[in-house]
């Protein structure tokens, strides 16, 4: 029993560490980004208002009007289905979209992964990748989603 508590315990300490470094590190890229828009994590990396009012770092690859993300946390849950409007700032550009989580469409996902995330090891289980996060660009609409998704979180 004394196992079983110890190792109990562990595991919520481990965890609780994880969401603080995971907060405390979204934060510091978010102000990065701002602050360097051109910067060179820029290049890969976006800000992302979800539906929520929640902005939070994400990788990116832009294909024409076309952005997609790897999910690996929770937040991809709020686009399941048919989605919602999003929110997105990529390299200093405010742009809306409709954002879609691709859940049961393994060979698009992994296809989509080969570029998003070439370095990722073969070995990792799909289910370790992430979710599939699709968004249309509708580039008009940039400025009217910033306001509707509330201040920059």
């Amino acid at each position: 029993m004394r196992w079983l508590v110890l190792t109990g315990g562990a595991v919520l300490l481990l965890y609780g560490a994880f969401l603080l470094l995971t907060q405390l590190g979204n934060r510091s890229v978010t102000r990065e980004l701002r602050a360097l828009p051109q910067g060179e994590r820029a290049d890969r990396v976006m800000l992302l208002t979800l539906p929520s009012g929640r902005t939070i770092p994400v990788n990116y690859l832009r294909e024409a009007d076309v952005v997609y993300a790897g999910a690996d946390g929770r937040w991809w849950r709020e686009l399941r289905g048919d989605g919602a409007p999003v929110a997105l700032e990529i390299r200093g550009e405010a742009l809306g979209g409709h954002a879609r989580a691709i859940e049961n469409d393994p060979a698009r996902t992994h296809d989509v992964f080969a570029r998003l995330r070439p370095t990722v090891p073969s070995w990792l289980p799909d289910w370790l990748n992430g979710v599939l996060v699709e968004i249309r660009l509708d580039v008009e609409s940039a400025a009217g989603e910033r306001e509707r998704l509330g201040p920059r979180a």
